[in-house]
């Protein structure tokens, strides 16, 4: 008998289709969910009949007492390396091997670069006006030439982020707790004094930070009180690293220009989410990691997670 594999949160149906499962097939028979299960209830009951789970990224959480309730469960493949909404220590004790996959810095380069341009050239208000007979321009453009790209992290991401800021013509400055004078240097942008100078006199201002104890509410209502009220704030690493409810009242009161936002506090979004009618605000889905190529990346590398752990040999344990 072939074990069962689940496939969670497969939005576009596209994990079957995008790598090649044949490797597996014979010992493996797979399974796409395309909705989301909402709650551990939800997720225990669906998974009950299943030996292996493969989730994307960190959108599904797998405390304790969630796999304490899936004893068939023996491997647990999630989409990069990288996951802190797993608890290994739970997932060891009940016989759960935890691989991941590689995953892409491109995606959610390009996805910065498209929110941002989309709040500077006001490409949403513009095309629904022309779309559905409305003003003639009704927006006047933010230039990125001349202007200044705060950057809160500078690792691979924020560094790629960096290097199109520089080709724009951008001045680029960055920050984060531990960034150094000779890692800007090797990026060739400007060290910011502090997270608040950058705010401060910063015209765009991007996060690539990872989520942490030292970083959660990183960008509070103080911070965000101090950005000019043309500048324009993106975000496409992780909700909390700005307080929703303080982000919320500065796109509403009009203190700053707008934001880009691709990462939620609740995902995927309530349909009644104030997230969904706030002025101001281009949104989308929790798109960053979603492209063509990282997605084959993605569920080629699940194949072969599955194929090594079933030989005995798991590649790319997390934990």
């Amino acid at each position: 008998m072939r074990l069962r594999c689940a496939v969670l949160d497969d939005f576009q149906d596209i994990a079957t289709t995008i790598a090649d499962w044949s490797p597996v097939r014979d010992r493996v028979e797979v399974t796409s969910f395309t909705g989301h299960f909402a709650t551990e209830d939800e997720l225990a009951t669906a998974l009950a009949d299943f030996d292996i789970a493969v989730t994307l990224r960190e959108r599904v959480p797998f405390p304790a007492s969630l796999l304490d309730r899936l004893p068939r469960l023996k491997l647990l493949v999630a989409s990069g390396m990288r996951n802190s909404v797993i608890d290994y220590a739970a997932a060891g004790r009940n016989g759960v091997t935890v691989c991941g996959t590689q995953s892409s810095a491109v995606p959610p380069v390009e996805l910065t670069w498209a929110l941002l341009l989309g709040l500077a050239r006001g490409l949403v208000t513009e095309h629904h006006a022309l779309r559905t007979g409305g003003p003639w321009q009704s927006t006047v453009g933010a230039d990125l030439h001349g202007s200044r790209l705060g950057l809160i992290g500078l690792g691979r991401i924020g560094s790629r982020v960096a290097a199109v800021g520089l080709a724009f013509g951008m001045e680029v400055t960055a920050w984060s707790p531990h960034l150094t004078r000779e890692r800007t240097d090797e990026v060739g942008v400007e060290l910011a004094s502090s997270k608040e100078e950058l705010l401060r006199t910063s015209d765009f201002v991007s996060l690539h930070l990872v989520l942490g104890e030292s970083t959660r509410g990183l960008l509070g209502a103080a911070e965000l009180a101090l950005l000019k009220p043309t500048a324009y704030l993106v975000n496409t690493s992780r909700a909390a690293l700005v307080d929703q409810e303080a982000l919320l009242a500065a796109l509403r009161e009009g203190r700053i220009a707008g934001a880009g936002v691709d990462v939620f506090d609740t995902e995927p979004l309530p349909a009644d989410h104030p997230m969904r009618t706030a002025p101001r605000l281009l949104a989308t889905p929790h798109l960053g990691y979603v492209s063509r190529a990282n997605y084959r990346t993605y569920y080629t590398q699940v194949v072969e997670d599955i194929a090594a752990w079933l030989d005995g040999s798991p590649v790319r344990r997390l934990g």
